[in-house]
């Protein structure tokens, strides 16, 4: 049994899904963050349990071949960049191994059909969006910063690498004004305090961006001084909205938006195709690379002029908008209303009339469209990380059958587990390719290929 606080040499030989290195101290498996592969430590043992501990690196003695200066001083402390202190090459390695073990071990696929993964063109300054949780300073003073690994405490940012370079004068602007009006930050425990989250996007095709405040009441005091001063910081400041999130939930957004100034929404393009997106729309945080993926995930689909396209978990429409040119007909479902009247714009504004969007859960809504007789050739589902509903496989296999299904996820996991759901309901996996949408995370994208198997 190893005791805590006891200093212990080994060797780093392993990382988990989460990026905390592995290694066995006495028999027992060590798990230790910012840690390589290759790493030769002194481990300081934090906490014990029956069949495993955790350590943190006490003393490097030997650095792995993989391992990288840091370039950026809180990447140890917050819970974004937590592969920051390994090459990228070893990253890429990395990503593609994590996928590779849940599809076979999980998923029961052979690990040959993995592909190669497709690296990120940039690994700095590519997110188009980030939320940003805000507390009160160490002073008492209102800051703004994304939480520390595995906990809710704040950890104050400044000029973060992996977010656009746009967002600082603004970050910058809005603590200057919650300071010079004494606004109170969120307590989640008291359920008290005005400030949530500070939540921008910027459209890298545009230019646009959107200022959204997240706060715990209706509207913001100040808010002419808050827009004059926000606007100060830079011309492509599209729009400024208020979200109001009154509930006791660690969820960011509510359900209620105004607009304070502006039209409520920001235009981007993606793949030749203009998109509206609005503050609770979902839409892919780095824009080249998802470029990237949704052309593997129109390779993969090989769609025909007549064919119908069924593109679930549409959000505004991404996907099949820019697969729509290529089939006779397109449904997407997706169950916020605001991403579903946004994808019905998209279409309008890009001259696009073979589409149809429904409102509602995936699963409930891919039945009412069996129930009309709707037979997709093809269907695209771009789940959350939780994955696919059971019911909704079903649904896919056995009222749709269509001859291909496209599976774009998020979480290698929870893919491989309906990879398996799927495979015993008559589909077989073809391809599997890994897409880094993500550097510097620990995340990693991935677009499926099913066939039918006749059976």
């Amino acid at each position: 049994m190893l005791n805590k606080n006891e200093v212990y040499k080994t060797e780093i030989t392993g990382l988990t899904a989460e990026g905390n290195g592995v290694c066995k101290i006495d028999s027992m498996v060590v798990f230790v963050p910012h840690t390589a592969v290759g790493d030769i430590l002194e481990v300081r043992i934090v906490k014990t349990l029956k069949k495993y501990a955790f350590g943190i690196i006490e003393r490097i003695i030997t650095p792995s071949k993989d391992r990288i200066s840091l370039d950026c001083p809180l990447s140890d402390k917050c819970g974004g960049c937590i592969l920051r202190h390994i090459s990228y090459d070893a990253e890429l390695a990395f990503k593609r191994q994590c996928v590779y073990d849940a599809v076979t071990r999980i998923g029961g696929i052979d690990g040959a059909i993995v592909g190669e993964i497709i690296p990120s063109e940039n690994i700095i300054s590519y997110r188009n969006k980030v939320q940003l949780p805000i507390a009160n300073d160490n002073d008492g003073n209102v800051t703004v910063g994304f939480f520390a690994r595995r906990s809710h405490r704040v950890i104050p940012i400044s000029g973060c690498l992996l977010h656009s370079g746009a967002f600082d004068p603004i970050i910058d602007a809005f603590i200057a004004f919650a300071n010079k009006y004494k606004l109170s930050p969120y307590d989640e425990k008291s359920h008290s305090g005005l400030l949530r989250h500070l939540y921008l996007r910027h459209a890298m095709g545009t230019g646009e961006i959107m200022v959204c405040i997240v706060i715990n009441g209706k509207d913001i005091p100040h808010s002419d001084d808050l827009i004059k001063n926000l606007l100060l910081t830079n011309d492509k400041i599209k729009t400024i909205i208020i979200n109001e999130n009154l509930e006791k939930t660690n969820v960011i957004t509510g359900r209620v938006c105004h607009t304070l100034y502006g039209e409520g929404y920001i235009t981007d393009t993606l793949c030749g195709i203009s998109f509206r997106i609005s503050p609770l729309s979902f839409y892919q945080v780095n824009r080249i690379q998802a470029e990237k993926l949704y052309n593997i995930a129109r390779e993969f689909a090989d769609l025909k002029p007549r064919e119908t396209l069924l593109d679930l978990y549409c959000g505004t429409g991404t996907i099949g908008l820019t697969m729509a040119r290529y089939v006779k007909k397109l449904y997407g479902v997706e169950i916020i209303p605001e991403a579903i009247e946004d994808a019905k714009i998209n279409a309008k504004v890009n001259g696009i009339k073979n589409a149809d969007f429904f409102c509602g859960d995936a699963a409930a809504a891919a039945e009412k469209l069996s129930i009309r007789r709707v037979k997709p050739d093809c269907v695209i589902i771009d789940p959350p990380r939780k994955g696919c509903d059971s019911i909704l496989i079903k649904t896919i296999s056995e009222h749709f059958s269509p001859s291909r299904v496209v599976y774009v996820s998020c979480n290698p996991a929870t893919l491989a587990r309906d990879l398996r759901i799927f495979g015993e309901l008559g589909y077989e996996v073809k391809r599997i390719v890994p897409v880094d949408l993500f550097p510097r995370t620990g995340h990693v994208e991935c677009v499926v290929l099913m066939s039918r198997v006749d059976r």
